[in-house]
C-alpha cells in the first residue's frame, strides 16, 4: 500500500510573486504589476509626444515616407513661400454658411456663387501651381521622379497656413 500512493514532492510550494518572477525571461514580456503597466505606458506616451514633436518640426527621420526626401522638402517650401486662394477657401465657405442662413434670396444665391466661383479660382490656380512645380522640380532635380509631386503641392497649399503638417519652415515672400 505504500508503494501505490504518491510520495511528497519535499519541498514547499512557493509563492505566486515568487513563481511569476521566475517565469519572467525578459523586459520584453508584458508587464504584470500595476507599477510596470503605468511605466510603460507613460514611456510609450513620451515617446509619441516626441515623435510628434519632431514631425511637427519637419525633421526628416520623423516625417513619414509621403513626405520625405529633399524634393518633397522643395515642394513645401516652395508652396509655404506664396499664398494661394486655397488656403483661404475654407474661411470662405463659413462665411458663405452664414450668409445662406439669411432669409433672403439675394444673399443666399450670392453667397452660393461667392462658394463657386472660389471653388473654381481655387482649382485653376491649383492647376497652374501643380504645372510650375513639375517644371521647377525638373529643373532642380533632374533625376528625380515627378508624377504626383504637383498633386502634393496643391493639397498643400489648399490647407490653411496654420494647420499644414509638417509646419512651414520659411515665411511667406521668403526665399529658399
Amino acid at each position: 500500500m505504500s508503494e501505490s500512493t504518491p510520495s511528497k514532492k519535499g519541498r514547499p510550494t512557493p509563492k505566486r510573486k515568487d513563481a511569476v518572477a521566475a517565469r519572467k525571461v525578459s523586459s520584453l514580456a508584458p508587464a504584470s504589476t500595476k507599477e510596470e503597466k503605468k511605466r510603460a505606458k507613460d514611456a510609450a506616451r513620451a515617446g509619441r509626444i516626441a515623435s510628434r514633436a519632431a514631425y511637427l518640426r519637419g525633421d526628416e527621420n520623423a516625417l513619414p515616407l509621403r513626405d520625405k526626401g529633399p524634393v518633397k522638402r522643395y515642394v513645401r517650401n516652395y508652396v509655404d513661400s506664396r499664398k494661394s486662394i486655397g488656403e483661404y477657401f475654407l474661411p470662405i465657405i463659413f462665411v458663405v454658411l452664414f450668409l445662406t442662413l439669411i432669409p433672403s434670396a439675394i444673399f443666399q444665391i450670392g453667397s452660393i456663387a461667392i462658394m463657386y466661383s472660389v471653388l473654381l479660382i481655387s482649382v485653376i490656380d491649383g492647376i497652374f501651381l501643380s504645372r510650375r512645380i513639375k517644371r521647377v522640380v525638373a529643373e532642380k532635380f533632374p533625376d528625380a521622379e515627378v508624377k504626383g509631386i504637383g498633386m502634393y503641392g496643391w493639397l498643400r497649399s489648399t490647407q490653411m497656413r496654420r494647420m499644414r503638417t509638417p509646419k512651414p519652415q520659411i515665411k511667406v515672400g521668403e526665399s529658399f
